[in-house]
């Protein structure tokens, strides 16, 4: 008789059932170290506890997390109670904890990494001084990680967006196990023998122990001694390893590393956009005052110019033939108002004109005086009488005086 198949929904509250039905893990405690720590928004609390051989999830509800006082950290040491039961929509045991105490000290990888980030701030591999700025335009970028990993294409997806005009050259290597960190150096230091401008390492989110190949001395060292600006951007956010506080800058993604180490496409056209606008006004205006000050010297020449000193010369000159010419006519004028006044003068007194009026001009015939009185004219003697149109010869017979 063939058994009637389980639906995923009918096996997973099966196995439930009996996970929830052992009185063990109904009332458990679990030590181990904290992983991937993530209070939640809602004031849940995930996290893993870990050994060296295995690993549990756990949740804490919100109503049990404000309860708590510890002070939960990646790498602690804990004692976490609770009971195990199943999550249904993932398939998944997890451990519903209900009380977390410190189980005494520091995890060991979380040891390993404080011993480590102390021994190289001593020597001076985080500090400031050494920091080097990075490219503003990079031609070429060089990329530590594994092709295959998603962050590798997260990291592509923004170069190609942002700034295209780079070349990327990728250094593969693996990026989790034992095996890593003597890969990853090397992949760093093909780079050096390349013509790169920043160097990049990436790795996406993990636990504590898929980030470890990063906090790993000699990766430190090796990036530590790159010839170019680095920037790592390792894990999500909250994530911090040992290539973090070596690299020049950290980035908390790798998505957000690609975007540190190049400029926006967009905000370099806007950027020459508004340097045009500002060429193109400082240009104009510089125009404009170049052409009033070559009005105002066009005009100073005008003004300068020996041609204009000859047309205001030769208007002078103009005006004075002209005052001279009116001054002339003037004083002909009255030169001949003069002479018409001496001519009329002149013609009343001429002896003519007197003669016309009736007058006569006697003289002696023998002597031609003129006579002027009746004593010049005693009797017997000749006389001329002139008249205007003639004369007339005269005898006196005797003095009538």
């Amino acid at each position: 008789m063939v058994q009637e198949p389980y639906s995923i929904t009918g096996i997973t509250a099966y196995i439930r059932n009996v996970l929830e039905s052992d009185e063990l893990l109904a009332d458990v405690w679990i030590t181990g170290e904290v992983s991937n720590f993530r209070p939640a928004a809602s004031g849940h609390w995930y996290f893993t506890v870990k050994d060296d051989n295995a690993q549990l999830k756990c949740v804490m509800f919100r109503s049990a997390a404000s309860r708590q006082s510890i002070d939960m950290r990646e790498g602690d040491a804990v004692n976490v109670h609770g009971r195990v039961g199943v999550y249904d929509a993932r398939g998944e045991y997890q451990l519903y904890a209900d009380s977390v105490t410190p189980a005494g000290g520091i995890g060991s990888l979380y040891e390993q990494f404080e011993r480590l980030k102390a021994k190289l701030l001593a020597e001076g591999l985080f500090d400031e001084e050494r920091k080097r700025p990075l490219p503003a335009f990079p031609r070429t970028i060089g990329i530590v990680t594994s092709p295959d990993a998603a962050a590798f294409q997260d990291v592509l997806n923004v170069l190609r967006r942002r700034y295209p005009l780079a070349h990327i050259l990728l250094s593969p290597t693996l990026v989790q196990g034992t095996e890593a960190p003597p890969l990853i150096v090397q992949a760093i230091n093909r780079l050096q023998q390349a013509d790169i401008d920043v160097l990049l390492i990436c790795r996406g989110g993990g636990s504590i122990e898929d980030l470890w190949a990063f906090n790993d001395e000699r990766v430190a060292r090796a990036l530590a001694d790159s010839r170019v600006p680095t920037v790592s951007g390792v894990g999500h956010e909250t994530d911090f390893t040992i290539v973090d506080f070596v690299a020049d800058f950290r980035a908390p993604t790798p998505s957000a590393a690609a975007e540190v180490a190049t400029p926006n496409l967009a905000d370099i056209r806007y950027g020459l956009t508004q340097v045009d606008d500002l060429l193109t006004k400082i240009i104009s205006s510089r125009l404009d005052r170049a052409q009033t000050d070559l009005s105002t010297t066009n005009r100073r020449l005008t003004l300068a110019s020996p041609e204009r000193q000859v047309r205001l010369t030769r208007q002078k000159l103009d005006e004075m033939y002209e005052r001279l010419g009116n001054g002339q006519r003037r004083y002909f004028q009255r030169l001949r108002e003069r002479l018409e006044a001496r001519q009329q003068a002149l013609a009343a007194a001429n002896p003519q004109a007197i003669l016309a009026r009736g007058y006569a001009v006697i003289s002696r015939t023998d002597s031609g005086e003129r006579i002027h009185s009746i004593q010049d004219a005693p009797a017997g003697i000749g006389i001329h009488i002139q008249l205007h149109d003639g004369t007339l010869a005269a005898h006196i017979d005797e003095d009538t005086n």
